[in-house]
């Protein structure tokens, strides 16, 4: 159990009456999201009008604006549906995640507008110090990805795109080829011929051809056969 002068605070407010608890940072955001129960949640199984103080809720206030004197489902209530004061730790953590899902969300689906190349993590990622981007921890990487690309143009040339491309596939592999294929990339067209080969038109992210080559070359040994659709 995390020890309570290490825990924060999770409010909630019903009119004007405010009702906390003291949680585990943590825990209390997975529990936000449907993880975990609300006893490990909970740094002290008390609800409270003002924490730092000490001042207790009545079960008369609870059974007023919860319906309940139960203090755990209270509880519940208040971390689910309220505000967890985040750690200076747990902020930076979140910054970081949102920060490298968005480096990588630029390395799969742009290039470099001069050379058509996509940019490798170090380079996008120094670019975002250079250009000075914040990232907000509360939005997701995608809500916040063309607000980034947008400050990032400066030092970045940067262009989103697709590559299209036709890909044959023997019989003997081609249903292992199939999956890998559909978890690649935005499947166009697709042919099974007689024999149980298999042709493709399909769409992939500039940054992901290398991988899913790869992937196709290690299963068919290298007995695949693919065109740039222009």
């Amino acid at each position: 159990m995390t020890d309570l002068d290490k825990a924060v605070i999770a409010r909630m407010k019903k009119g004007v009456e405010e009702f906390e608890v003291f949680v585990d940072c943590e825990k209390a955001i997975q529990f936000k999201n449907g993880k975990g129960e609300i006893r490990d949640v909970l740094v002290a199984e008390y609800i409270y009008k003002d924490a730092k103080k000490g001042l207790h809720a009545s079960e008369h206030e609870m059974e007023k604006f919860f319906e309940t004197r139960d203090v755990l489902k209270v509880a519940e209530r208040i971390v689910k549906e309220g505000n967890i004061q985040l750690t200076k730790e747990y902020r930076n953590k979140l910054r970081d995640e949102k920060r490298k899902k968005i480096v990588e969300l630029i390395r799969l689906n742009a290039v470099d507008s001069k050379t058509g190349l996509p940019h490798p993590i170090m380079r996008i990622d120094n670019a975002m110090e250079e250009a000075r981007v914040n990232i907000d921890e509360f939005k997701s990487a995608e809500d916040q990805l063309n607000d980034v690309v947008e400050k990032l143009r400066s030092v970045l040339p940067l262009k989103f795109e697709v590559k299209k491309f036709q890909i044959r596939i023997p019989a003997n592999f081609a249903g292992k080829c199939y999956g890998v294929i559909k978890r690649y990339g935005r499947l166009m067209s697709e042919d099974w011929g007689n024999n149980g080969g298999l042709v493709v038109v399909m769409e992939i992210p500039p940054g992901m051809t290398e991988e899913f080559f790869g992937q196709l070359n290690s299963i068919t040994h290298g007995d695949v056969e693919s065109s740039e659709v222009k």
